[in-house]
């Protein structure tokens, strides 16, 4: 009886949001009172319990960290001298602004691990300069999206700092598992954009010469190098002792944390302004995902409990579906719930319930979870409830629309499905990087 009446958590879960209750607390009020009819007095300590977990996980300590590396590289004007530096670059190229915001998004991506701030970011520093120079809105929207989306899939991203102790899973793997697939998507992006200039160059004008434009080829190397050079050490400290193992995310977030704080300091941008801004942030952002973890492992706990796992379990299992088409089940359920749930929210809640069902099915844990990471970040490009559109909402002019928008994603929704069906048939693609590296599994 148990086993099935689990299964309503889920409704009752959807029933809540869509009224309007905030994620964090749904989840914690379904917990509550299924656990209470289902265990009685018993749910007090098994509740209690997941607050305690969640409190001691040295691995989730990482995210207020990284969380405060990028918003000091955003407050301290760090992220702006680095687009101004990629522009000397990229300007002549056709799409050249495009491609400036796709390789910013990159770089940021690299350097803050949360999706909505590198979106915010690309977008206050090259939507002006986009119309100015009257590139098309839908591509301008696409590009915006797309850039600020690589956060999920390309290391130090929060949502897999989040993902790993829920799948069980290495945070240093899953990090050197995203590499291939993350800078070939960021790549595909490129190409793409390039591919549109050149085909349509009325959609992406190329910047003409402007005055100013005659800056020496020395000057601009100077530039590039302050600006960059230092940004790109911060990024390698933080990846590179992950990935050979030689920091643990928490240290390697903490050297990253005090290294933003050194580079603002060393361009002279430091005050008590920008800390106690990029405290706020951090703070209002932290404890909102973290406040979502508690109510996740607090979800799952009951769940589990109440034997919800087993049961469905046996009911993908009972079906007759091929292995494959399990996973195809579960990716799809995956994207759907991207729809209606943030990231997090969707790996609290399928995560637990998936990996399992993976490793009965004998897959290859490193290569789901990455599948799982493009697809949720596919999800979150897709109309019409695409949280990355309402982030570039609060910052367009409204001669942006939403019909923009909606046709700018589309073709960079394409090139992720490619980046999918090619990890799912060369799984190589995200499992040979974390066979290569060497070092404790963090």
């Amino acid at each position: 009886m148990s086993d099935f009446l689990s299964l309503a958590m889920f409704p009752a879960l959807i029933g809540l949001i869509i009224t309007g209750f905030p994620i964090a607390f749904s989840m914690i009020l379904v917990a509550t009172l299924f656990g209470i009819f289902l265990f009685g007095d018993a749910a007090a300590y098994q509740l209690l319990t997941k607050i305690e977990d969640t409190a001691s996980n040295s691995i989730l300590a990482a995210v207020p960290l990284f969380i405060f590396m990028g918003a000091m590289l955003e407050r301290s004007g760090i992220a702006e001298r680095l687009f101004t530096a990629i522009h000397f670059w990229t300007r002549r190229l056709p799409g050249g602004l495009g491609v400036g915001a796709v390789v910013m998004g990159t770089l940021f991506a690299a350097a803050s691990g949360v999706v909505g701030a590198t979106e915010a970011v690309i977008g206050l520093l090259a939507i002006p300069v986009m119309l100015k120079h009257n590139y098309s809105k839908s591509l301008m929207s696409g590009t915006i999206c797309a850039s600020g989306s690589l956060g999920t899939v390309i290391p130090p991203s929060i949502t897999v700092v989040v993902l790993g102790p829920v799948a069980s899973v290495s945070v240093g793997s899953l990090f050197s598992g995203l590499m291939v697939p993350g800078f070939l998507m960021a790549i595909l992006f490129l190409l793409y954009i390039v591919l549109v200039a050149y085909l349509k160059p009325e959609m992406a004008p190329r910047m003409p010469l402007e005055e100013g434009d005659d800056t020496s080829w020395g000057e601009k190397v100077r530039v590039t190098l302050l600006a960059l050079l230092p940004t790109l050490a911060l990024i390698m400290t933080v990846l590179g002792t992950i990935l050979l193992g030689v920091a643990t995310p928490t240290e390697a977030a903490a050297c990253g944390a005090l290294g933003a704080v050194v580079l603002a300091l060393a361009y002279r941008t430091l005050s008590w302004g920008v800390l106690w801004n990029s405290a706020l942030r951090t703070l209002n952002i932290s404890a909102m995902i973290l406040l979502i973890v508690l109510g996740g492992n607090m979800f799952a706990g009951v769940f589990f409990a109440a034997g919800g796992m087993a049961t469905v379990q046996s009911l993908l299992m009972d079906t007759g579906m091929s292995p494959w088409m399990v996973i195809g089940m579960i990716l799809l359920i995956a994207f759907l719930a991207g729809f209606v749930l943030d990231m997090i929210s969707v790996v609290l809640i399928v995560i637990p319930v998936a990996m399992p069902i993976v490793r009965a099915l004998g897959f290859d844990e490193i290569w789901f979870c990455v599948a799982f990471l493009v697809v949720m970040q596919t999800s979150y490009l897709t109309p019409p409830l695409a949280p990355s559109i309402f982030y570039l909402r609060a910052i367009t002019p409204p001669e942006v629309t939403l019909r923009h928008m909606y046709a700018g994603v589309v073709p960079f929704i394409v090139v992720q499905l490619i980046v999918l069906a090619l990890v799912l048939v060369f799984p190589s693609l995200a499992m040979w990087l974390p066979e290569q590296l060497s070092g404790p599994s963090w």
